[in-house]
């Protein structure tokens, strides 16, 4: 009995272990991946800040007017005269 107990112990003692080492491992692959999506972030934030730098600066683009296209005429409508 006293053998199963030791047993039992050293794999409680195994296991708590190993889920520390999992769990620093975690941890360290959590802060990894928030560092890498900051610097995307912040990458993204500087190309928006200076797109919009660049179309503020620029004059503002006139309207492009539609080509007027000829219609063509309509059909002259007929009255009804009712025929009594």
């Amino acid at each position: 009995m006293a053998s199963t107990n030791a047993i039992d112990k050293a794999a409680a003692a195994f296991k708590k272990e190993e889920q520390r080492r999992e769990g620093t491992k975690a941890m360290a692959e959590y802060i990894a991946s928030q560092a890498a999506e900051q610097k995307k972030t912040e990458k993204l934030r500087a190309l928006r800040l200076a797109r919009e730098a660049e179309e503020a600066s620029a004059p503002p683009a006139k309207p492009v007017a539609k080509a007027k296209t000829p219609k063509a005429p309509k059909a002259a409508k007929t009255s009804k005269k009712k025929l009594s």
